[in-house]
């Protein structure tokens, strides 16, 4: 396999977590086995194969990567993917794969699917993925993946098998559908935007950012920008449910290590154990 691109992997309850996240460069991520991905700022070759990508938000280290994305499976003879973006950004994302058609003499063949906050989009039998908005300087939204899975009611657990059977010959429904937020991905935002969807802090795994984390930068000007810090994460410690919370898209501006190190000095006990640093 061509590694042309950086990749990280990380494997949380039969999940594999690829990707890789820095401001300003790039953002790209995928769940194989979930057969979707997370924003396309850049294009590994590994991730051709994934056939359906939810983009967050236009700017070029999360957006930057689709034509190169498109060309390569039809170049490998694959099925056009499917991507889903904010229905503001289809139009304009439409115009500039024709530009890149244009340039490169190859068709840029994909399903481009506009989405809005409350949107809900059937991916399979066993998993289905809503829509919430984000707070970002250009029209944003992120994602949540649901397991859904059939129980049977409350009022039939009694029951023997034939009973079961007998009424639902007779046309009763006796199962209802149970659901889990198992990722949320929120791309690019301000703080307001987690406190968008409850199910964001309850997700078994949370995908969000933490670009700035210095005292000195000034949150009222980063939460402009679309951003979060550190501190905004803390305030909302008691809030976080969630299993395993990634934290990436670093500002440049900052070494590794010196993430690595404001987190071991400042992280709350309540979130100890669950964070993980994209890096």
């Amino acid at each position: 396999m061509v590694e042309n691109l950086p990749v990280q992997s990380l494997q949380f309850k039969g999940l594999t977590i690829e990707g890789w996240s820095r401001a300003a460069v790039q953002s790209y991520w995928r769940i194989p086995e979930l057969k979707l991905g997370f924003d396309l700022g850049a294009s590994p070759w590994s991730f051709m194969g994934t056939q359906t990508f939810f983009v967050t938000h236009p700017h070029l280290d999360h957006l930057a990567g689709l034509p190169v994305y498109v060309a390569r499976r039809r170049m490998m003879k694959m099925d056009p993917p499917t991507i889903y973006l904010p229905e503001e950004i289809v139009e304009n994302t439409q115009r500039l794969l024709m530009a890149w058609q244009r340039l490169d003499r190859g068709r840029q063949v994909c399903n481009l699917v506009g989405v809005k906050p409350g949107d809900e989009l059937e991916l399979s039998r066993e998993h289905v993925v809503t829509v919430f908005r984000t707070v970002h300087t250009v029209p944003s939204v992120g994602y949540i993946v649901w397991e859904r899975r059939k129980k049977l009611k409350t009022e039939y657990q009694g029951l023997s098998g034939n009973q079961i059977r007998d009424l639902r010959l007779a046309g009763t429904e006796v199962t209802q559908e149970m659901r889990c937020p198992v990722i949320c991905y929120c791309g690019d935002t301000a703080p307001a935007g987690l406190d968008n969807d409850p199910a964001v802090y309850q997700s078994q795994v949370l995908i969000t950012e933490m670009t700035f984390f210095r005292p000195e930068h000034r949150k009222e000007k980063i939460h402009k920008f679309g951003h979060t810090h550190l501190d905004d994460l803390i305030e909302r410690k008691d809030r976080f449910k969630n299993e395993l919370i990634i934290l990436g898209h670093f500002s440049t501006r900052y070494h590794d290590s010196q993430v690595r190190k404001a987190l071991e000095k400042r992280l709350p006990s309540e979130l100890q154990g669950r964070v993980h640093l994209w890096m």
